[in-house]
């Protein structure tokens, strides 16, 4: 004990007044901060939840929750917890969906201004109950994300004095590749590195093409191939043959999955904005040039050029005009495995004779350019994603009237 010191009181120990006043003023911000961007979620999400228990009433709910909008991940844990917090207090008990007397299906969504929580009810045979609440957008509800840097990549496939609508690679030994011509469909086969013509197509059409003609080709897995054109469809039938016959049919947006078709105005360049089957319920969009999918977890996210110069996107519950891009008429997504998975490849809206081609990320609603512009060396009269979804199929026509086809690639960490 006689090794122990001790340390006598602080006689007249004194805080100015002004050292009180910061000192509390920085408890209380520090208390009003510290529930975060997440407490936002509480009165929007409890206010739902209450409507949702006033259609619903006590019982069993199946509930589920998708999130198509840019909202961090930490807010949408805070709107699932909240709402199930509350919906307990309700009286309502969480079961699986065979065991429910309701069904519960809560979209967050968004739009410029507001962010948008949808509540879709369904009851037995009763018309399923469709509830929104909005909150005001905040930069703090908004996730970061860092994009992946990539770069864009063109292979020369083919050059031709006539017009080239759209091209098709055959992976076999040897490897064989279609052209879709105004006239007809060319095969050609790879003979010691170039391609040698194999065979040619005539393609019967009772109508003029109109001027600025497109058309879609489309590897398939039981037959060889499909081809669209305005008011004619073509299929391949037995080898070396094809029927074609006047078609009013949508064409395919998508390579393959997920399935959409457009209908396309036989007698301009453009889709009308009607839809097959839907992108989920929403079945028509503005009339548009091209379109590309960005598959997610739950759904699928569509961008379309439209004819009016603005890019709107589909998720199967809202129809948004994204914020003002420089994109042109061409759009394709690419599924390449660098940053999220998948690219959107769009043109730019260029004015001059030479048309380039940019990859953009979106990993929730932001869209993020991913890497530089690559100059397509010529106007671009087509933008196609290819029939494997690893790439893109351009065709360009440059200032000596010759055309070109291109595969596009998007490579990782350039």
């Amino acid at each position: 004990m006689a090794n122990s010191v001790y340390n006598a009181r602080i006689r007249k120990m004194v805080f100015s007044s002004s050292l009180t006043r910061a000192f509390l003023l920085l408890l209380l911000i520090l208390l009003i901060a510290i529930p975060g961007s997440a407490s936002q979620w509480q009165v929007p999400s409890a206010q739902l939840a209450r409507k949702i228990a006033a259609v619903t009433g006590p019982g069993a709910v199946h509930l589920n929750l998708v999130n198509r909008s840019s909202m961090a991940q930490a807010s949408v844990d805070e709107i699932r917890r909240t709402l199930m917090s509350e919906l307990s207090a309700q009286g309502l008990h969480f079961v699986e969906a065979e065991q429910a007397a309701a069904s519960v299906d809560v979209t967050l969504s968004e739009n410029l201004e507001n962010f948008i929580l949808i509540a879709e009810i369904h009851q037995g045979t009763n018309e399923p109950a469709i509830i929104m609440v909005t909150l005001a957008r905040t930069e703090s509800s908004i996730g970061e994300h860092a994009p992946a840097t990539v770069a864009v990549r063109k292979a020369l496939l083919w050059s031709d004095e006539s017009p080239i609508l759209d091209l098709v690679i055959l992976n076999a030994n040897p490897q064989h590749m279609i052209a879709l011509e105004p006239e007809s469909i060319i095969f050609y086969v790879m003979n010691n590195g170039h391609w040698q013509q194999e065979q040619s197509l005539p393609m019967a059409h009772a109508h003029p093409w109109p001027r600025d003609l497109r058309g879609r080709l489309l590897l398939r897995r039981d037959h060889l191939f499909d081809a669209y054109l305005p008011g004619v469809y073509c299929r391949s039938a037995k080898p070396g043959m094809m029927e074609c016959h006047p078609s009013d049919d949508p064409w395919p947006l998508s390579a393959d999955q997920p399935p959409l078709n457009g209908f396309y105005a036989q007698a301009r360049n453009f889709f009308t904005g009607v839809l097959s089957p839907g992108v989920q319920k929403q079945t028509t969009t503005a009339p548009f040039y091209s379109a590309a999918a960005l598959p997610r977890d739950k759904y699928t996210l569509w961008f379309f050029a439209g004819v009016d110069g603005q890019v709107r996107t589909l998720d199967g519950m809202t129809d948004q005009v994204a914020p003002k891009l420089n994109w042109g008429s061409d759009l394709a997504s690419v599924h390449s495995g660098c940053g999220s998975g998948w690219q959107i490849l769009a043109a730019g809206a260029n004015v001059t004779s030479s048309d380039s081609v940019s990859a953009y990320e979106v990993p929730d609603r932001e869209i993020i350019a991913s890497s530089q512009a690559l100059d397509m060396g010529g106007k671009i009269t087509a933008l196609w994603t290819d029939s494997e979804g690893g790439g893109a199929i351009a065709i360009t026509k440059n200032d000596s009237n010759r055309y070109e086809a291109y595969r596009l690639t998007v490579t990782c960490g350039q």
